[in-house]
């Protein structure tokens, strides 16, 4: 009679390992956003030099994402994600040694870059894992394993508060951070299970993804998490400056704030999975386009503190499930799962990580404010092609 709670206990481990794998991934990259004023201070710089400094993190993460099937391929996703996470994490402490001991531009841009080669891989081999799950269970848990995401990203907006509160110099606030980040990774991937997606080293590993690359609809489903990735990435870079610059407020408010985006954007994940299976994809996804473009627009031109909290709000609540949706749309094929997760996550990833740093760059000509409102183009986009996630392919959409 144990025999079934038996066989089940490997699903349950495998289900919490992910679930706490996703959650040191919002915690590390809250952790540095968190706590960016602190970063811009110790190094004197403007808007537009956080912008260029935040795109070394990009341009690791965007060579990173864009190899990151190959990797997965090969080695398998829970080998890619013990090195990349004890990369991100590794760089994260000297990322905070740079800033807080060194005030060295430099070295933080070393290890920014660093720490986007190892967060971007860690991401696409978590997707790949978190889809095999999903068609092991047959249901959709791609949504609740976001909001562990974003149950990281809370966490650690809310240590960033306490460590801005608290005047806690970087080197100890990331130092800290960046060994917890590594040690829920290396012990969670032990109870990992098959992702199938490891493949023997020839050469139709490389076509393989060549091929998904071709395919319009994939293709079209990364350009559709392009806009919403943005957004998201957006708020996770800018928030908090955008309070105490934009808004005149101080960097413990401005935390708070990035914790009010990143609360709603995680109840949305953990509570929408009867939504989801009543209205399905492209419904929840045209709403939450809808919801996105009202809480930029608000934040961005409302010009009111406490309408700014509001904005936030409804801003993290339309940005929460269009990536782990269309996560699941190009997982749809088991087959293809792999590659076609890889160019949807180079898309969506390429947009979160590279497209907030060139908003700094946009925020010295017209003000970051405004800067943000232009999310709201892409967004639309966004809603136009919802189309492309309706699962169309073998495998339908799972049940949730």
């Amino acid at each position: 009679m144990q025999l079934p709670g038996d066989a089940q206990r490997p699903a349950t481990q495998w289900r919490n390992a992910l679930m706490a794998a996703y959650l040191a991934s919002g915690l590390l990259i809250s952790a540095l956003v968190s706590r960016l004023p602190a970063v811009r201070d110790a190094l004197a710089l403007d808007h537009a030099s956080v912008g260029l400094l935040l795109l070394c993190l990009s341009a690791g993460s965007f060579l990173s994402v864009s190899v990151s099937g190959q990797l997965v391929l090969r080695l398998g996703a829970t080998s890619v994600m013990r090195i990349a996470a004890t990369l991100a994490g590794g760089s994260l402490i000297l990322v905070g040694v740079g800033a807080g001991i060194f005030g060295s531009v430099v070295i933080c841009g070393i290890f920014l870059f660093a720490q986007g080669l190892g967060t971007a891989s860690w991401n696409v081999a978590s997707n790949v894992q978190g889809a095999a799950m999903e068609r092991a269970l047959g249901k959709s848990i791609m949504p609740a394993l976001h909001g562990f995401f974003s149950i990281g990203t809370v966490i650690g907006a809310g240590a960033g508060a306490l460590g801005a509160r608290l005047q806690i110099p970087l080197q100890y606030h990331y130092g800290f951070m960046g060994l917890l980040i590594i040690a829920t990774v290396l012990f969670s991937a032990r109870f990992y299970g098959e992702d199938f997606s490891r493949t023997p080293r020839t050469s139709s590993n490389g076509s393989s993804l060549k091929k998904a690359w071709t395919e319009p609809q994939t293709v079209l489903l990364g350009v559709l998490v392009l806009g919403m990735a943005l957004a998201e990435g957006a708020a996770g870079d800018w928030v908090a400056m955008a309070l105490v610059d934009g808004y005149q407020t101080k960097e413990g408010v401005g935390a708070i704030g990035y914790g009010v985006f990143v609360a709603a954007m995680t109840l949305t994940r953990l509570l929408s999975g009867d939504l989801i299976l009543r209205m399905g994809r492209v419904f929840m996804i045209r709403a939450s386009a809808i919801s996105a473009l009202v809480g930029v627009l608000l934040f961005a031109f409302g010009n009111n503190l406490p309408l700014a909290f509001v904005a936030l709000a409804i801003w993290g609540m339309g940005v929460a499930l269009t990536f782990p949706l269309a996560m699941s749309a190009a997982s749809d094929d088991p087959v293809h799962a792999a590659t076609r997760v890889s160019v949807v996550s180079t898309i969506g990833y390429g947009a979160f990580l590279g497209g907030p740093p060139l908003l700094g760059l946009l925020a010295e000509v017209i003000g970051l404010l405004p800067a943000l409102g232009s999310i709201s183009i892409l967004v639309v986009v966004a809603f136009c092609l919802s189309s492309n996630a309706a699962g169309s392919r073998a495998g339908g959409e799972p049940k949730a």
